[in-house]
């Protein structure tokens, strides 16, 4: 299917009007830069408004999973649409939602998470997990519990709460005055450092398990989630588990929690949970949790949060299809021929540049650091912006991906072939040597 508008109109006007997330419109608006329309995809693969494909090198922002058209999940969400797209949750309930909640609630029922909480995306449903931690405390007795323990290189959302938790001062700096109380940490080392009176004040401990995304793609040391969860327990803190971008297969299991034996108290999800399809959160909690929040009208123990789109009807039906998809497919079983694939190009492919540094990989996550070897492997000045440039110059031999800083991320949809992971890592290394041999501007 062709665009409806030439694309030369569309570029103008996406220039005049569209403004862009995490991007200088400056650069975006300049004369010479022509926004890449993308028109259509199938699979790992994306197509552009002039026909050329490209492999999804980053899943469409970290939340495609099956890949794109995917014959189950459209036909789900055709289905639905032929009943009801959407209707209310606050006074109402709709099918796909209650199906959806109760398969979320047996994916978490080892760890007793049982009750979920419908939103929007992974900020909303950070925001619902640390309100419901620090509203159960004032329901306990405890009102001196207000604060919220997070590590640096976090990022948890941009909303105002949830920004406040994060560790990346570009994201949270400038609205410090607005949020949440935060203690922040390094590692889980530094938790036997707080002091009594401030450990006594925390509410609950967050954190992205396994791996920090913005960070880097940086990997935590091999038990550091048990660690914490053993920490919690002994403090009776909540643990909030942030599997935002974690979730659904993307570090090899379904969760990234259960590759070290630990559920938190609330489990946040969103990106992948509809398979890329439709903007769709969720947070999962415990009975415990659950049970604080009931009484009268007059103790107002209710929840007083909510959006105009919770447990929206297409979204749950487009999540319930992805998870049959992972059932019915066998994706997680697939993962492990795929994730040595990974490694395999990524060692072959990208560590013999003198321009790579650390390359870090969990799952099909993987992020590749760039260096300036004439500088005796230091880091690129971030002016340069080294990272984009490779992005950028990986684009004309078939790849899209986004660059963290100078960190390269590669992170496909599940439903990549090794084949397409070999030509991946190629276009990352022909871009590689394209910038940092100085052989493109």
């Amino acid at each position: 299917m062709g665009l409806k508008t030439p694309a030369g109109i569309l570029q103008e006007w996406d220039k005049a009007h569209f403004w862009h997330p995490f991007t200088q419109m400056r650069d975006w608006c300049a004369a010479g830069h022509d926004p890449l329309i993308l028109a259509s995809a199938q699979g790992a693969v994306l197509k552009d408004a002039a026909g050329k494909e490209y492999i999804d090198g980053n899943a469409s922002i970290w939340t495609n999973i099956h890949g794109h058209r995917h014959p189950a999940i459209d036909a789900a969400i055709r289905h639905q649409l032929d009943a009801v797209a959407h209707v209310s949750a606050l006074g109402f309930t709709n099918e796909p939602a209650i199906l959806l909640a109760k398969e979320l609630a047996s994916l978490g029922s080892p760890g007793g998470l049982s009750r979920v909480f419908f939103t929007d995306d992974g900020s909303t449903a950070i925001e619902c997990a640390c309100k419901m931690a620090l509203q159960y405390w004032q329901h306990q007795g405890h009102p001196e519990r207000t604060t919220l323990l997070a590590f640096d290189g976090a990022y948890h959302g941009d909303t105002a709460g949830a920004a406040s938790l994060g560790g990346i001062g570009t994201f949270h700096n400038r609205f410090r005055r607005w949020g949440y109380e935060t203690v922040r940490i390094s590692t889980v080392e530094d938790l036997e450092h707080l002091a009594p009176a401030t450990t006594q004040q925390i509410a609950a401990a967050v954190i992205e398990p396994l791996i920090q995304g913005a960070a880097g793609m940086r990997l935590w040391p091999s038990g550091t989630l048990r660690r914490l969860r053993e920490w919690c327990d002994h403090h009776d803190i909540f643990l909030i588990a942030d599997e935002v971008m974690t979730g659904f297969g993307r570090t090899g299991t379904l969760f990234a929690c259960e590759q070290e034996q630990v559920w938190p108290d609330l489990l946040c999800l969103a990106k992948g949970l509809t398979g890329g399809y439709l903007p769709l959160a969720a947070t999962l909690a415990t009975e415990r949790l659950f049970e604080s929040f009931l009484g009268s009208h007059a103790a107002l123990k209710t929840f007083f949060y909510g959006h105009s789109y919770c447990g929206n009807a297409l979204g749950c039906a487009a999540a319930l299809a992805s998870l049959k998809v992972f059932r019915e497919e066998g994706t997680l079983e697939k993962l492990p021929a795929q994730v040595a694939a990974m490694q395999h190009h990524l060692a072959t492919e990208l560590e013999p540049l003198p321009a790579v540094g650390e390359i870090r990989q969990l799952g099909l996550i993987a992020g590749i650091d760039l260096v300036d070897p004439s500088q005796n492997g230091a880091a690129h000045p971030w002016e340069k912006q080294i990272g984009a440039r490779v992005c950028l110059a990986a684009r004309n031999h078939g790849l899209l991906t986004r660059p963290i800083g100078d960190t390269l991320v590669l992170m496909p949809p599940l439903c990549i072939t090794e084949a397409q992971i070999h030509r991946a890592v190629r276009a990352l290394r022909l871009g590689i040597e394209e910038i940092c041999s100085g052989k493109t501007p």
